[in-house]
């Protein structure tokens, strides 16, 4: 089963910590994408750029309204993500207790992938999406 660990952190508090300390935490992430890509459980992922480069998309009266910034108001913000290949919850759970934020105030949402995006999308405009 896939799982995707949604890496979250106080933007603020990053920028904070000297960066000396920044890199070693980044090239502590090389070593873990490294070490779980060798194992076959690294399926993808990505560090994202800071909230304020976000745009939040929604729909009023039939019309897309785009708004800068992120989604919510919140603490912490997504930094990043990983995609992994797992048996279980526990070992997705195992995985994500490595990553290098953690020890930097970092918090790690781990979630059930529920099926594959292919499998929503018609072949062709004559076939319904598969729902179930």
């Amino acid at each position: 089963m896939e799982y995707l660990l949604m890496c979250c952190i106080e933007e603020e508090r990053w920028s904070e910590i000297p960066q000396t300390q920044r890199d070693v935490v980044m090239r502590e992430y090389g070593e873990w994408v490294q070490t779980h890509t060798t194992s076959g459980h690294y399926r993808g992922g990505a560090k994202l750029r800071s909230s304020s480069c976000a745009t939040t998309v929604r729909e009023r009266n039939g019309k897309a309204v785009m708004t800068d910034g992120p989604f919510a108001e919140t603490k912490e913000q997504l930094g990043g993500y990983h995609v992994l290949e797992c048996s279980d919850l526990d070992e997705a759970l195992s995985i994500a207790r490595r990553i290098p934020t953690l020890k930097v105030g970092g918090a790690i949402e781990v979630r059930p992938i529920e099926a594959p995006a292919e499998r929503y999308i018609p072949v062709n405009t004559a076939e319904q999406p598969i729902t179930a």
